[in-house]
């Protein structure tokens, strides 16, 4: 529909996957398999209700007619009453005993849940693909010597592989907090229109174990671990905010790497994927912009802002509950699931084809590498009987001199030169190029990459992996 507004979440970033976990398919798939869990559990425990309701409504799970859901609603006002009148009228047999004892939000809450299990799931597994990704490109790069940059000025050495490890060890991180959220994300259960399941006590003849024996029969239907023991009529809205915070963590692990991709761009020593064909700018051809990873940092600033309306709405919670939270979690919760898809499906692309420039990385190195090498060469001086402090006040003279003619006049870094032609030095030419050697200068980084994979990385990838799509550019 070309003239109605379609989000560009779904038309233009996430994956099909993830847009499915958050369709009315799904989500009104699991209110019905709700309500077939409910029947289940109520004839189990004893209430009248016969294997042939139970079965006509399992028939009928799939079977949605929206249009009667939408005439429903218009009469009732209601979207669970719409739903279920629609559900009934597929099932007549079941008709008296579908929702039996239930308020609304056992199936919204509880369809919410397992919603946001699935969603998380597979942004865990999303995560995991990024870092085998970042994995083969840190592995590859783990001895390319290139500058590191403190306060965004050139500092001592690092090599690529060892900042790709930085990035890694972010995403790592973020792994674990998903765990933690995915073990703590349960169903709301059957709970009643307060918390206090005093409709199920009625069913159930004031019988408070089979209340109780109810929820883990759900629980169990549903494939989902735990219920809270404790509830208003909707679980804790502290759960959404859990979970979003998880969204978030991911989304500034994201934001950093695309950050850092588009200032090494700008540098010219890393490039991402840039496609034949591909237009950088309507104006100026020659241009080579870093799209995926602004567009990685655009998806994950809407990712960090939702979190706090997620906090706002766990806040704001009136007693046993109020009704302000439904139209925002409506929107709140699939966004930021769906930004966060598209953030990692463009993440794991610009990874699987970043350019990297050696000569340029080099040249770069080159320029500052004097400066980087004058302690070495000071401590080699001393070896040879010079004098530290003299030696010190030298160095730091003719540094300052060299950098005034590299700022002012455009020169190259002529350092050495200047140490060189110094007689308080006690090193010739020679001498001075072979502490120049930039490998000498990265201290334990390739180390350090190889044992961060093997401890922490490994261990997350054994027997996860998953095909990321194509992104559109």
């Amino acid at each position: 529909m070309r003239d109605t507004y379609q989000t560009p979440l779904n038309s233009r970033y996430a994956s099909a996957e993830m847009s499915r976990l958050f369709s009315d398919d799904n989500r009104y798939g699991l209110w019905r398999r709700l309500w077939v869990a409910l029947a289940a559990a109520e004839k189990e425990l004893g209430l009248n209700i016969t294997d042939e309701q139970i079965a006509q409504m399992k028939a009928q799970v799939d079977n949605i007619d929206y249009d009667a859901v939408r005439r429903y609603e218009e009469m009732t006002r209601h979207d669970v009453m719409a739903h279920v009148h629609a559900f009934a009228d597929l099932c007549p047999l079941a008709s008296g005993i579908i929702h039996l004892g239930a308020t609304s939000c056992y199936v919204t809450d509880n369809a919410d849940a397992i919603i946001l299990r699935q969603a998380l799931t597979l942004i865990r597994k999303k995560v995991i693909e990024v870092l085998r990704r970042l994995k083969s490109f840190a592995l590859e790069y783990k001895d390319m010597p290139c500058l590191g940059y403190t306060h965004l000025q050139p500092a001592q050495l690092v090599t690529v592989g060892k900042r790709a490890a930085l990035w890694m060890q972010d995403l790592t991180m973020d792994v674990d907090d998903i765990d933690h959220v995915l073990g703590n994300v349960k169903l709301l259960g059957s709970k009643g229109t307060t918390g206090t399941q005093a409709s199920f006590l009625e069913l159930f003849d004031g019988d408070e174990e089979k209340c109780a024996k109810a929820e883990r029969l759900i629980a169990v239907a549903m494939g989902v671990d735990g219920v809270f023991d404790v509830s208003g009529q909707t679980y804790p809205r502290k759960m959404d905010f859990s979970v979003m915070a998880v969204l978030s963590s991911v989304a500034q692990s994201a934001y950093k790497f695309a950050q850092d991709m588009r200032l090494l761009q700008s540098f010219h020593e890393l490039e991402e994927p840039f496609a034949k064909g591909q237009v950088g700018s309507s104006a100026m051809a020659y241009k080579r912009n870093p799209m995926r990873s602004e567009r990685i940092c655009s998806l994950s600033r809407h990712v960090m802002t939702l979190l706090q309306n997620a906090s706002m709405t766990a806040s704001t919670q009136w007693f046993e509950r109020t009704l302000d939270d439904s139209a925002n979690r409506r929107i709140t919760l699939p966004e930021g699931f769906l930004a966060l898809d598209a953030v990692l499906e463009l993440y794991a692309n610009v990874v699987d084809g970043i350019v990297v420039y050696p000569r340029v990385i080099s040249k770069r190195i080159d320029e500052n590498l004097p400066f980087m090498a004058s302690e070495n060469i000071l401590m080699e001086c001393v070896k040879r009987g010079g004098d530290r402090q003299k030696l010190h006040e030298r160095i730091r003279v003719l540094s300052q001199e060299a950098t005034i003619r590299m700022r002012t006049q455009g020169l190259d870094n002529d350092l050495l030169d200047r140490i060189a032609d110094d007689p308080a030095f006690p090193l010739n030419r020679e001498d001075l190029m072979n502490l120049l050697d930039a490998r000498l200068y990265t201290g334990r980084s390739a180390h350090q990459v190889e044992e961060f994979i093997k401890t922490r990385v490994d261990p997350l990838l054994s027997g996860e992996m998953i095909i990321i799509g194509d992104v559109r550019i």
